[in-house]
């Protein structure tokens, strides 16, 4: 590789994790929810983390040519984790193509992230407009307003469109959720609790769905397992 003037070099980055952090088999939760719940109150705690809920969403397209982007967690029950987008956007459009996801939670200073593989299956229409009625008024119009991940002229295309909206709405005091958005949720396959250590022996400690089928409404049972760094 050639290197001129102060190019940094991400290969000599170097971060060594605390040894004294860990995470064991016997210090883990009983469930992933249970477990997620304990760490993602610890990255809200963290000053350093703005916004503990913004995760790496993966998705992929019918031909399996796969796509990612960094959205917000806006809930979370033992039934999965829930993202709310247009349905005609690029993440939308490859979720019902091909309803598998993952999700990754950076949580670096932290030395922490969590790894969530699974299905995809939209929430019912009535959480959606739950959740869209407590938005802000100006991310309301903007939903209307953007046509997610299509082409458009340039920036005064989108200011027009979000001025056409407001116009729209100028006197509805409760701006209905758009037909093409929704929520979407992800429900967990395999949830992985990686701990940052030192000499990256890192602990990875995954559960993983067993006895479910495909579609049903149960999480069948849960093993836990051990990954090496």
């Amino acid at each position: 590789m050639t290197v001129t003037g102060d190019t940094p070099m991400p290969a000599a980055m170097r971060h060594e994790y605390a040894a004294d952090l860990g995470l064991s088999e016997a210090g883990l939760a009983g469930d992933w929810h249970t477990q997620f719940a304990r760490w993602f109150a610890d990255a809200v705690a963290a000053a350093a983390l703005t916004e503990p809920n913004a995760m790496v969403v993966g998705t992929a397209d019918a031909t399996g040519r796969p796509s990612g982007r960094t959205v917000l967690l806006k809930a979370y029950d033992p039934q999965g984790f829930v993202f709310f987008t247009n349905h005609g956007s690029r993440k939308g459009v490859e979720a019902l193509a091909n309803p598998y996801a993952s999700l990754v939670f950076a949580w670096l200073p932290l030395h922490r992230q969590v790894v969530v593989a699974g299905r995809i299956e939209p929430v019912d229409r009535a959480e959606t407009e739950a959740y869209f009625a407590s938005r802000p008024r100006g991310s309301q119009l903007g939903a209307w307003a953007s046509a997610q991940s299509r082409v458009i002229a340039d920036r005064a295309a989108l200011e027009a469109g979000y001025r056409a909206a407001a116009q729209r709405f100028a006197d509805v005091e409760s701006i209905p959720a758009p037909p093409h958005w929704g929520g979407l949720r992800v429900r967990p396959e395999t949830v992985e609790f990686w701990q940052g250590r030192a000499s990256r022996l890192h602990d990875r400690l995954r559960f993983r769905r067993t006895g479910a089928s495909p579609g049903r409404a149960d999480d069948g049972g849960w093993v836990v397992e051990r990954l090496a760094p």
